[in-house]
Protein backbone atom coordinates (compact mmCIF):
# COMPACT_ATOMS: atom_id res chain seq x y z
CA UNK A 1 0.00 0.00 0.00
CA UNK A 2 1.33 3.45 -0.91
CA UNK A 3 2.18 5.78 1.94
CA UNK A 4 0.10 8.93 2.19
CA UNK A 5 2.21 12.09 1.97
CA UNK A 6 1.20 14.91 4.27
CA UNK A 7 2.02 17.87 2.01
CA UNK A 8 3.15 21.17 3.46
CA UNK A 9 0.53 23.83 3.89
CA UNK A 10 1.15 27.17 2.19
CA UNK A 11 2.22 28.62 5.55
CA UNK A 12 4.56 25.69 6.29
CA UNK A 13 6.06 25.81 2.81
CA UNK A 14 6.63 29.56 3.05
CA UNK A 15 8.32 29.23 6.45
CA UNK A 16 10.49 26.30 5.32
CA UNK A 17 11.58 27.92 2.06
CA UNK A 18 12.27 31.23 3.82
CA UNK A 19 14.41 29.40 6.37
CA UNK A 20 16.35 27.60 3.61
CA UNK A 21 16.90 30.84 1.64
CA UNK A 22 18.04 32.60 4.81
CA UNK A 23 20.48 29.80 5.61
CA UNK A 24 21.87 29.69 2.06
CA UNK A 25 22.22 33.44 1.66
CA UNK A 26 23.73 34.04 5.09
CA UNK A 27 26.15 31.15 4.61
CA UNK A 28 27.17 32.39 1.18
CA UNK A 29 27.61 35.98 2.32
CA UNK A 30 29.60 34.99 5.42
CA UNK A 31 31.79 32.71 3.31
CA UNK A 32 32.55 35.46 0.80
CA UNK A 33 33.35 37.90 3.59
CA UNK A 34 35.71 35.39 5.21
CA UNK A 35 37.57 34.77 1.97
CA UNK A 36 37.72 38.44 1.03
CA UNK A 37 39.28 39.27 4.38
CA UNK A 38 42.97 38.66 5.01
CA UNK A 39 42.21 35.33 6.72
CA UNK A 40 42.13 33.26 3.49
CA UNK A 41 39.87 30.81 5.31
CA UNK A 42 37.00 29.06 3.58
CA UNK A 43 33.76 28.47 5.43
CA UNK A 44 34.69 24.79 6.03
CA UNK A 45 38.13 25.87 7.33
CA UNK A 46 36.43 28.27 9.72
CA UNK A 47 33.99 25.58 10.88
CA UNK A 48 36.80 23.12 11.63
CA UNK A 49 38.86 25.72 13.49
CA UNK A 50 35.86 26.90 15.53
CA UNK A 51 35.18 23.34 16.65
CA UNK A 52 38.83 22.81 17.56
CA UNK A 53 39.03 26.03 19.57
CA UNK A 54 35.93 24.98 21.49
CA UNK A 55 37.49 21.79 22.88
CA UNK A 56 40.26 21.33 25.45
CA UNK A 57 43.77 21.29 24.01
CA UNK A 58 42.39 22.14 20.55
CA UNK A 59 42.13 18.49 19.58
CA UNK A 60 39.25 16.29 18.61
CA UNK A 61 38.85 12.79 17.24
CA UNK A 62 38.38 12.68 13.47
CA UNK A 63 35.06 10.90 13.66
CA UNK A 64 33.70 13.14 16.42
CA UNK A 65 34.61 16.23 14.40
CA UNK A 66 33.09 14.74 11.24
CA UNK A 67 29.90 13.96 13.17
CA UNK A 68 29.73 17.46 14.66
CA UNK A 69 30.11 19.01 11.20
CA UNK A 70 27.76 16.45 9.55
CA UNK A 71 30.52 15.53 7.08
CA UNK A 72 31.22 12.14 5.52
CA UNK A 73 34.52 10.51 6.49
CA UNK A 74 36.02 11.03 3.03
CA UNK A 75 35.17 14.74 2.97
CA UNK A 76 36.66 15.10 6.43
CA UNK A 77 39.83 13.30 5.48
CA UNK A 78 40.38 15.32 2.30
CA UNK A 79 39.62 18.66 3.91
CA UNK A 80 41.85 18.03 6.92
CA UNK A 81 44.66 16.98 4.57
CA UNK A 82 44.34 20.31 2.72
CA UNK A 83 44.28 22.26 5.98
CA UNK A 84 47.33 20.32 7.22
CA UNK A 85 49.25 21.26 4.05
CA UNK A 86 48.53 24.90 4.88
CA UNK A 87 49.75 24.40 8.46
CA UNK A 88 46.37 25.09 10.11
CA UNK A 89 45.96 21.66 11.70
CA UNK A 90 47.88 18.45 12.22
CA UNK A 91 46.80 14.84 12.34
CA UNK A 92 47.91 12.81 15.36
CA UNK A 93 47.48 9.07 15.70
CA UNK A 94 45.69 7.92 18.83
CA UNK A 95 48.30 6.09 20.95
CA UNK A 96 45.53 4.12 22.71
CA UNK A 97 43.68 3.12 19.54
CA UNK A 98 45.81 2.51 16.45
CA UNK A 99 42.76 2.89 14.20
CA UNK A 100 41.83 6.33 15.52
CA UNK A 101 43.32 9.76 15.00
CA UNK A 102 42.95 13.29 16.27
CA UNK A 103 42.76 16.60 14.42
CA UNK A 104 44.78 19.22 16.31
CA UNK A 105 44.83 22.96 15.75
CA UNK A 106 48.30 24.45 15.22
CA UNK A 107 49.55 27.86 16.33
CA UNK A 108 49.05 29.03 12.72
CA UNK A 109 45.47 27.73 12.87
CA UNK A 110 44.86 29.67 16.08
CA UNK A 111 46.29 32.82 14.50
CA UNK A 112 44.05 32.37 11.46
CA UNK A 113 40.85 31.93 13.48
CA UNK A 114 41.75 34.80 15.80
CA UNK A 115 42.30 37.05 12.77
CA UNK A 116 39.05 35.95 11.10
CA UNK A 117 36.79 35.96 14.16
CA UNK A 118 36.33 39.74 14.57
CA UNK A 119 35.28 40.13 10.91
CA UNK A 120 32.96 37.13 11.27
CA UNK A 121 31.32 38.60 14.40
CA UNK A 122 30.86 41.98 12.69
CA UNK A 123 29.22 40.25 9.75
CA UNK A 124 26.92 38.13 11.95
CA UNK A 125 25.83 41.30 13.72
CA UNK A 126 25.28 43.40 10.60
CA UNK A 127 23.66 40.66 8.50
CA UNK A 128 21.55 39.00 11.17
CA UNK A 129 21.54 40.11 14.81
CA UNK A 130 20.88 43.79 14.09
CA UNK A 131 17.63 42.80 12.36
CA UNK A 132 15.96 40.71 15.08
CA UNK A 133 14.66 41.60 18.50
CA UNK A 134 15.84 39.98 21.71
CA UNK A 135 12.52 38.11 21.95
CA UNK A 136 12.83 36.84 18.36
CA UNK A 137 16.39 35.73 19.05
CA UNK A 138 15.28 33.84 22.17
CA UNK A 139 12.50 32.15 20.18
CA UNK A 140 14.91 31.21 17.41
CA UNK A 141 17.32 29.73 19.97
CA UNK A 142 14.55 27.62 21.52
CA UNK A 143 13.41 26.37 18.12
CA UNK A 144 16.96 25.51 17.05
CA UNK A 145 17.73 23.73 20.33
CA UNK A 146 14.54 21.65 20.13
CA UNK A 147 15.17 20.60 16.52
CA UNK A 148 18.85 19.87 17.23
CA UNK A 149 17.90 17.77 20.24
CA UNK A 150 15.59 15.72 18.02
CA UNK A 151 18.27 15.35 15.34
CA UNK A 152 20.73 14.16 17.99
CA UNK A 153 18.29 11.37 18.90
CA UNK A 154 18.18 10.08 15.31
CA UNK A 155 20.80 7.44 14.49
CA UNK A 156 21.39 8.67 10.91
Amino acid sequence: MAETVLWLTAEEQNAWRSFIRLHERLGGRLGRLLQSADSKLSTPDFQVLVHLTDVPEGRQRYLDLAHALEWEKSRMSHHIARMAKRGLVTREDDPEDGRGAFVVITPAGREAIEAAAPRHVEAVRSLFLDHVTAAELATLARIAERVLERLDQEPF
